[in-house]
Parts: structure tokens; C-alpha cells; sequence
């Protein structure tokens, strides 16, 4: 096993990071694991084996493979810690093949903390393992660039220009696209339709509430989210506002560390986590309100992220029991601005980090049910992640695009004017395979399009430019 450095330090406050020594591995016997939060034995024997999360685990309803399974995988656990596997490519393949949806965490009858292992184990990977160097390179590439808008708004802009000069038909046409690796043809493929508008469009720091204001929020704005989906992020804040909220959105924001944290990247995830709280503790909101589902998930498991921090363990307690997926403070609120009729079927996607992480499932219904004439169809195999997850449609392009085309064969069997979801990487994902002539909206765009009165399913001109 190659020995690497780990964040020990960070992970424990800001002292210097050691290295893994031989004698920490010793004190864990023969385990694969170093002694930093190596998953737990107790959590590991919870699992009985009965193989009620096999039917909802992505990967293995792929390839039927034991290995590849949420069982497989906390056995590879057992057997790890008790040194009887090496941390190998073979062992460290089927953790990469695990898309973190959660599924199996609610479809277990034992309670196994499934969600907890996995975050356990893909941190160990990461310091004790070493990928090769083009793996080593794209995920250098990924988190040198997504977690930072400004460098993603020039990437956006050029790929705006890519779209609009026609280079994309022209590089599809000559054959070029097809003959690039998988990983970079996902990329291209995922690439939203963008407008030169949109890519350089600002969050305002402050919008007052419409009348009396009843609640202080800080919005995430987010880091894909807001070159991406600026639109979603202006929709959120009008609705929110409409609803009596004052909407803060300090400019000071960072990525929060959700896709480092769910890669396995601790230091990275801790380090973004306090800046997150030192932001929004000063913007003294009474919520933080965040319409990605990953990005949620991961803020409120700020908790267990620095556990081991003494300037920020009480902090980030104090900080996630404020996170609010935007659906579930609409919820919570209840309505106050009169909505508008959107005549349409929708069929609504359960996003894996809001669903089976978060246990929200009921409420983006009842906001989305609170749209008059608003018909809310729920899909077939609705557990099933659709392919996203984080970085997996990028690092692993082929089962993400089995998982995505499933998905969207599923969304079809409903016949929807229109597709929602509460997920950005779920929004690329979908848009990749589904029909062109099938819109997709984030809930909160839609109750937005109702306050204002506007039909964006069905658009006359006048109305076509209103979402």
C-alpha cells in the first residue's frame, strides 16, 4: 500500500499534517484503513446480509455483481479492517463503482448506517491509495475548476461560444467528439444549452422581502450552480422574497465542499465548510437556504466534518440544524403569495441527496401541488439514481450513462409536458438523454413562473421570455 500524507491536522484544527506512519498501522493490525476515522466495526456488523438493498443499488441492478452492492461493499469493509484484502485496484474499484445515492440507507430494514461507511471509506482511499497518473489528472482538472466560478465563467463562456458558432455539430459531424476518451466525451455531452447572458449574470447581495418580512435567509448560491444555473438561483430568490423572506447572498461564499467531500477529498471539504460558516455566521441569517440537493446534504453533515475541530465542532452543529432545502422552507413557511395557473403534467424526479439523504420527499410535492391545475406525476423506479451523483457521469461515464438513459426511459413512460428535479447535476444528467421537446425546471422555478403569472411549459410570446 502506498503511503501517503493525510490531513490529520486539518481534520483536527490547523496543526501541521503528518504522514501516515508504520506505527499507526501497526496499532490497526494488518487493516487497510489508517487509524483516521477507518469505518466502523459496529456499523459494519450491523449489516445482516439479507439483501433487501440489492433491488434499489444502482450498480448491481447493472452487472449483478455481489461485489458491487451495498452488502458486497461493507463486507470488503469487514474484510479490509481485518486485513484478510489489500487495498488494490480490484478493492478499490468496486468503492469507485458505489455512486453514494443512499437508496440502500432507505431501503434497509437493520437501519445500517450505509451512508456513514462509505464516507468513511472514501477519505482512507484517497490517502492510502495512489490512482494512476491520468485519474490522478482528471480529478486535478475537476476540482481545479467546477468549485470555482471564476474560473468556470470563462470555461462557460467559451463553451457558450463552442454552442452558438456551430463547433459542436461541425466536431460531431467529422467524427472528432466520438474519438475523444469517455471522460471528456461526458463532459461535452453534459454541457448545458448556456447563454452569454446567463454566464455573466450576478446574484445581488440583498433583495427585501415583498411587504412585511417574516424570515432572514442566506441563499447558497453556489459554485456550478450559479454560472450553470443563475437562473434557478434568481427564481429561488424571487419566490423567496415573494414569501416574505429578507434574501441574503453574501458575496464572500465559496463552494460549500459537497463534491470533495462525497470524492473522498477531506481536507478540501473541511477547509471550504468553515469558510461556509464563517460567511454565513456573519450574514446572521435564521436560515441558509440551498436548492441543490447535494450541496444540502452535505452542509448539513458539517457536524460530523469537523467532529474533530474544536474552534468549529459546536459551530457547524449550530450551522446545519439552519439548512433548509429550499422546498422544505416553502414548506414550512406556507404560502402567502397568490400563485397563478400552470395547466400541465409533470413528472417530478427524486434527487438521491434529497430523497434517500435528506428524507425530503414530500414536501417539493406540496409545493409543487400548491400551482393551480399543476399535475404531479411520480416515476417509475423513483429510487433508481439516475447516473449524476457528484462526479461519477464524469469518472465513470459508461455506467452513468446506462443509469442516465434508464432514467429517462422511465421519465418517458409518463408522458410529461415536462420534467423537475431539485438537482443540478440531476438537471444536466436527464437533459443529456431526454427529448429535446420535454423542458426541465427546478420546482422552484416553476412556483416562480406562478407568482409571476407566466406559463413556461407552454409559453405564448409574450410570456416565452418570462423564465
Amino acid at each position: 500500500m502506498t503511503e501517503l500524507a493525510h490531513p490529520a491536522g486539518n481534520a483536527a484544527g490547523g496543526h501541521d499534517s503528518g504522514p501516515v506512519t508504520a506505527g499507526m498501522h501497526a496499532a490497526a493490525s494488518a487493516s487497510v484503513f489508517d487509524l483516521l476515522h477507518p469505518p466502523s466495526e459496529e456499523l459494519v456488523d450491523d449489516c445482516v446480509h439479507c439483501g433487501f438493498c440489492l433491488p434499489t443499488c444502482p450498480t448491481y441492478l447493472l452487472e449483478g455483481n455481489e461485489a458491487n452492492s451495498p452488502r458486497g461493499r461493507i463486507y470488503l469493509m469487514k474484510l479490509g479492517a481485518a486485513g484478510e484484502v489489500a487495498m488494490d485496484k480490484e478493492f478499490v474499484g468496486n468503492f469507485d463503482a458505489c455512486l453514494g445515492c443512499m437508496a440502500c440507507v432507505t431501503s434497509c430494514p437493520s437501519g445500517v448506517k450505509y451512508d456513514q461507511l462509505i464516507e468513511a471509506v472514501r477519505p482512507q482511499i484517497e490517502r492510502n491509495w495512489e490512482r494512476t497518473r491520468a485519474d490522478r489528472l482528471f480529478r486535478t482538472m475537476i476540482f481545479s475548476l467546477f468549485p470555482y466560478p471564476a474560473r468556470l465563467r470563462p470555461a462557460a463562456f467559451f463553451g457558450a461560444l463552442y454552442q452558438r458558432l456551430g463547433l459542436r455539430r461541425l466536431l460531431a459531424a467529422s467524427g472528432l467528439l466520438a474519438r475523444l476518451p469517455a471522460r471528456l466525451q461526458a463532459m461535452e455531452a453534459l454541457l448545458p444549452d448556456l447563454s452569454l447572458r446567463s454566464v455573466v449574470a450576478r446574484q445581488p447581495a440583498f433583495t427585501p422581502a415583498v411587504g412585511p418580512a417574516r424570515h432572514r435567509v442566506g441563499l447558497l448560491s453556489g459554485c456550478v450552480q450559479r454560472v450553470f444555473f443563475g437562473d434557478v438561483n434568481a427564481a429561488a430568490t424571487r419566490v423567496l422574497a415573494a414569501e416574505g423572506c429578507d434574501v441574503v447572498a453574501p458575496k464572500a461564499q465559496q463552494c460549500c465542499g459537497a463534491l470533495s467531500s462525497h470524492a473522498g477529498r477531506e481536507e478540501e471539504a473541511i477547509a471550504r465548510a468553515r469558510h461556509l460558516i464563517d460567511v454565513f455566521d456573519a450574514a446572521d441569517v435564521q436560515s441558509v437556504v440551498v436548492n441543490v440537493a447535494g450541496c444540502g446534504s452535505s452542509m448539513k453533515e458539517y457536524a460530523v466534518l469537523l467532529r474533530d475541530d474544536p474552534a468549529y465542532a459546536e459551530r457547524a452543529v449550530a450551522f446545519s440544524a439552519k439548512v433548509r432545502d429550499i422546498s422544505e422552507l416553502l414548506d414550512e413557511l406556507g404560502r402567502v403569495a397568490p400563485r397563478h395557473p400552470i395547466p400541465a403534467r409533470v413528472a417530478y424526479h427524486d434527487a438521491c441527496h434529497l430523497a434517500h439523504a435528506q428524507g425530503i420527499r414530500a414536501q417539493p410535492r406540496a409545493v409543487l401541488r400548491g400551482i393551480p391545475e399543476l399535475t404531479v406525476t411520480d416515476i417509475p423506479e423513483a429510487d433508481i439514481c439516475c447516473g449524476s451523483a457528484g462526479i461519477y457521469n464524469l469518472v465513470q461515464p459508461e455506467p452513468a450513462e446506462r443509469l442516465g438513459r434508464r432514467k429517462v426511459e422511465q421519465i418517458a413512460s409518463t408522458a410529461p409536458d415536462a420534467v423537475v428535479t431539485s438537482n443540478a447535476g440531476c438537471l444536466l444528467q436527464i437533459r443529456r438523454y431526454l427529448d429535446a421537446g420535454v423542458p426541465l425546471f427546478h420546482p422552484v422555478q416553476l412556483v416562480d413562473a406562478s407568482i409571476r403569472g407566466v406559463d413556461p411549459i407552454h409559453p405564448t410570446p409574450r410570456g416565452s421570455a418570462g423564465v
